[in-house]
């Protein structure tokens, strides 16, 4: 099972520097225990903040010599500048396509990148898949509620599996409301693995 966690450094105490700290210090602990994908995803942060925070992640996967792949959420200029593995892209047509980014890096010197994208429709997936990414986080699977409210409506197990089935042979990685109880439905439904910000964070 792949496992790809997201970051989100509001999840921790602190003011903003110990928060930073304390992202890298839980993508360090992912890293020793071979999470597969950590996409760097703080919308809010200035492109230099974003950089410096990549370089402290990659320099923890070089150090461990961990397979691990650091993939910028939309930042494809400062993935290229920090050399990060790749680029996630969010649903939206605002985004550079996957063939831009792959364009970008090979004009950098680069190696390939990994290229991921949000999917939220069959539709959508099917773009993906047409545009040969390297996965598809299809979300969200489960509802979200907050206080005892859904907050956000599942998709589904029934249309995670026609995702799938969809997306193939591009590997489909469940997200939202995913849990260490529920994953193995999504992996029943056809998902390569797991995607979440909170189900790594006690990792």
């Amino acid at each position: 099972m792949f496992r790809y966690a997201i970051t989100s450094r509001a999840l921790f105490p602190g003011d903003e520097f110990q928060r930073q700290a304390a992202l890298v210090g839980q993508a360090s602990r992912w890293i020793a225990d071979g999470i597969d994908f950590i996409q760097l995803r703080e919308k809010d942060l200035s492109g230099a903040a974003v950089a410096a925070l990549a370089r402290e992640i990659l320099r923890a996967i070089a150090l461990a010599a961990s397979p691990a792949k650091l993939l910028l959420n939309s930042n494809a200029d400062i993935a290229i500048a920090t050399g990060a593995h790749g680029v996630h892209l969010p649903s939206g047509a605002h985004e550079l396509s996957p063939a831009e980014v792959r364009g970008l890096y090979a004009e950098a010197g680069l190696p390939a990148p990994i290229v991921t994208v949000s999917c939220h429709t069959l539709e959508e997936v099917r773009r993906a898949r047409d545009h040969q990414v390297d996965g598809i986080l299809f979300a969200p699977v489960f509802e979200k509620a907050v206080g005892g409210k859904i907050v956000t409506a599942g998709r589904g197990l029934e249309l995670l599996h026609a995702a799938c089935l969809a997306a193939s042979p591009t590997p489909v990685y469940a997200l939202g409301g995913v849990t260490l109880q529920n994953a193995s439905s999504c992996l029943d439904a056809g998902a390569e693995g797991i995607a979440g910000i909170r189900l790594f964070h006690d990792i």
